[in-house]
C-alpha cells in the first residue's frame, strides 16, 4: 500500500509539472508572437547575414539624432537621441526594413552658444549622408529613409537626396513639420519649436525618467536665426536654451502627437518602399 501511495504521488507530480510547464511554453510562445519584430538591425548582423539582406528591393533606416545638442535645463543633450531611438524601436517592430546605426552628430548652428552643444558644417553634415547610403548602395540597396529628428538637419538633407537622386539613389527624410496637424489641436503655447510644450511632451511619454519639469521654465522671445545666450546678441534670446513654454507639456499630449508621428513615418517608408528608382546620371 506505501508503495502503492508513493507510485500515485510521484505520478501527480510528473502530470502537475508537466502541465505547468506546457503553461509556461504557451505563455513564452504567446509572449515571442506578441514581441515580434518585423525588422533587423544591421548593428546586430554578421557580413554574411547582411550579405543576405541588402539589396535593390531592402528599404534601409538611417536614424539621425543628436546626442550633444542643448534642450533647457529640464531636458538631456542627448534628447533627439532619445527620440531617434524611440522611433527606431518603434519602426523596427512595424516595418521590414533594415535598420543602420543611429548618427548622433550632425548640423546644428544654432545652439552653440551652450555648453556641451556640437555641429558638423553644413557641407559635412550633407556627405555624411550621402557616403553612409553610397557604402551600403555597394551591396545593392537603392533605398533609404533618414529618421531625422532635427530641423536645421533638413538644409543638409536637401542636398544630399539631390547628389544620391544623380546616381539612381533614392532617399527620402522624415520632416517633423509632418505633426503640424496634431499640434494645433493640442499647443497652448505662443510660439516656439525647441525644448518647449511640445517636445517637452513627446519626452513625457517616450522617456519621462529624462525629464525633470522642475526646471522646466517659459523662456519665448520672437525673433529669427540662432539660439543665443546674450540679451544683445545676434539672433533668439533665450537664457536657458528653451524656445517655447514647456510647462504647459503633458504625457496625455506626448502620446497624441508621437502615436500620430509614428503612423505617418511609417506611411512614408511603404512610399519609399513603393516609389520608382531615379534614373543614374551614370547611365544616361
Amino acid at each position: 500500500m506505501k508503495n502503492m501511495n508513493t507510485l500515485l504521488l510521484f505520478l501527480i507530480f510528473s502530470l502537475t509539472t508537466t502541465v505547468f510547464a506546457q503553461k509556461a511554453a504557451e505563455r513564452k510562445s504567446a509572449f515571442a508572437t506578441a514581441t515580434k519584430v518585423k525588422g533587423v538591425l544591421l548593428e546586430d548582423l554578421t557580413w554574411v547575414e547582411a550579405e543576405k539582406i541588402l539589396t535593390p528591393e531592402t528599404v534601409v533606416i538611417i536614424p539621425l539624432g543628436a546626442a550633444a545638442k542643448e534642450h533647457g535645463p529640464h531636458l538631456k543633450l542627448k534628447n533627439d537621441w532619445l527620440i531617434a531611438e524611440y522611433l527606431k524601436r518603434r519602426v523596427l517592430q512595424a516595418s521590414d526594413v533594415v535598420i543602420a546605426p543611429t548618427i548622433n552628430y550632425h548640423f546644428y548652428p544654432a545652439f552653440v552658444e551652450y555648453p556641451g552643444s556640437t555641429t558638423l558644417r553644413l557641407e559635412t553634415g550633407r556627405d555624411l549622408i550621402v557616403d553612409i547610403c553610397k557604402s551600403f548602395a555597394a551591396f545593392g540597396v537603392r533605398r533609404f529613409y533618414i529618421l531625422n529628428t532635427g530641423i536645421s538637419t533638413l538644409r543638409a538633407l536637401k542636398p544630399a537626396a539631390e547628389l544620391l537622386e544623380k546616381d539612381g539613389i533614392l532617399m527620402r527624410y522624415l520632416d517633423l513639420k509632418i505633426t503640424e496637424p496634431i499640434e494645433k489641436e493640442i499647443r497652448q503655447q505662443e510660439g516656439g519649436t525647441h525644448a518647449d510644450e511640445i517636445e517637452t511632451s513627446m519626452m513625457l511619454y517616450m522617456a519621462p525618467e529624462t525629464v525633470d519639469m522642475k526646471k522646466a521654465v517659459k523662456d519665448y522671445h520672437p525673433g529669427k536665426g540662432k539660439l543665443t545666450r546674450k540679451p544683445d546678441g545676434e539672433g533668439t534670446y533665450s537664457a536657458t536654451g528653451i524656445w517655447g513654454n514647456p510647462t504647459l507639456a503633458t504625457k496625455e499630449k506626448g502620446k497624441k502627437i508621437t502615436e500620430y508621428l509614428v503612423q505617418e513615418i511609417l506611411q512614408e517608408i511603404e512610399t519609399v518602399r513603393r516609389h520608382p528608382l531615379p534614373s543614374s546620371d551614370n547611365r544616361k
